[in-house]
């Protein structure tokens, strides 16, 4: 077995790039330009991002997660309040975002304070899961150590049991969260890896927009 050669590994980004005066002035709308341009060239699972969050030791910690909703306040997802993740951002109480679009030499980045969303919302959104996926919320101990895979299987077999053809309500352990963005980068690969990056960040509860080095 030959090892790749990673460092020989390079994509030459031959992409338009971005014009500051092109951007919505706030940075949730051109989030929304740039996501619905993805979805429509058929980038696999365009709401896929990377969660990053700081544990009580200040450790960094992160992993994908989907992206379920967004409004005028920010950017939804859903988990186990139980979890590892919900814990760290429960603490700290802010976290970060990063989507890449690699079709599109594409990336966006957020950073933000992480709230839990009304339980109303989380109750609607659990109403739309599949019903296997409602089953395992309530069998799941997210994060706990498994003594083996049997057991992870046994407790979803039980719950489906205890619910039979019954509706499923929303464990009170799960639910939503959403960060509200205080800063987002729009990065735009390009040739040479002069990349644009075009960043908004608050400023006595306005927007600005900055260009930053590649």
């Amino acid at each position: 077995m030959n090892p790749v050669d990673m460092a020989a590994l390079r994509e030459e980004y031959e992409t338009a790039g971005v014009v500051r005066a092109d951007l919505a002035a706030d940075p949730l709308a051109q989030f929304e330009r740039w996501f619905d341009e993805a979805h429509e060239a058929g980038v696999f699972e365009p709401n896929a991002m990377v969660l990053s969050t700081v544990d009580a030791e200040g450790a960094p910690d992160s992993r994908v997660v989907l992206l379920k909703g967004l409004d005028s306040d920010g950017l939804v997802f859903y988990t186990n309040y139980r979890s590892a993740k919900a814990a760290q951002i429960d603490t700290a109480g802010a976290a970060a975002l990063n989507f890449a679009w690699l079709p599109l030499h594409r990336q966006v980045r957020l950073r933000g304070t992480v709230d839990r969303v009304d339980p109303a919302r989380s109750d609607e959104y659990f109403a739309q899961r599949p019903r296997g996926s409602q089953i395992g919320a309530w069998a799941s101990q997210q994060s706990s150590v498994a003594v083996d895979r049997g057991a992870i299987e046994a407790a979803f077999a039980a719950a489906d049991t205890r619910f039979d053809d019954d509706p499923i309500d929303r464990p009170p352990h799960w639910g939503g969260f959403r960060l509200r963005p205080t800063e987002v980068e729009f990065w735009q690969g390009r040739r040479n890896r002069l990349h644009d990056r075009l960043r908004y960040r608050r400023d006595e509860g306005e927007w600005v927009i900055e260009r930053l080095q590649p």
